[in-house]
């Protein structure tokens, strides 16, 4: 299993700094390069946290560990739920609760939350990639 939380991870963390780099313009963001890409990898790195606990959440609910390797229907509802509700709940929280950042006039808002889409999308769009890449690489990787 440590194999496997750890693959998930790492190709986690590749794949979200990019979206993280690409979002950034959305964000209200002054300071050196240095700053702009420790903003960058630090939520990068927090996304992969958030990826492994939408993998355990589907670990337990689907009592598999290969349950988003090659999903049907229900686990692809059950990425998309639990991706969508920790999107906006760490996006609340970082933008109202902790004041942690704030948008541009660019970031599109989710109406009646006032929280950016963007960002929320990204715990929609990526999480059923990185598994899919993730149970890819193991399998090769047990057949060479």
């Amino acid at each position: 299993m440590l194999p496997r939380l750890a693959a998930l991870f790492v190709i986690s963390v590749l794949l979200n700094f990019p979206w993280e780099v690409a979002q950034m313009p959305l964000y209200v963001e002054d300071g050196s390069w240095f700053e702009f890409a420790l903003h960058c990898v630090i939520p990068s790195l927090g996304d992969g946290l958030i990826v492994m606990l939408i993998f355990c959440v589907g670990w337990v609910a689907r009592g598999r560990s290969d349950w988003a390797d090659l999903p049907d229907w229900a686990g692809y509802a059950l990425m998309l739920i639990t991706g969508f509700s920790i999107g906006m709940i760490v996006e609340w929280v970082g933008f109202y609760g902790l004041k942690r950042w704030s948008y541009t006039a660019s970031m599109p808002l989710l109406p009646g939350l006032g929280i950016g889409v963007v960002p929320v999308l990204q715990m929609l769009i990526l999480p059923p990639v990185i598994f899919r890449m993730t149970g890819w690489w193991l399998a090769r990787r047990q057949v060479d």
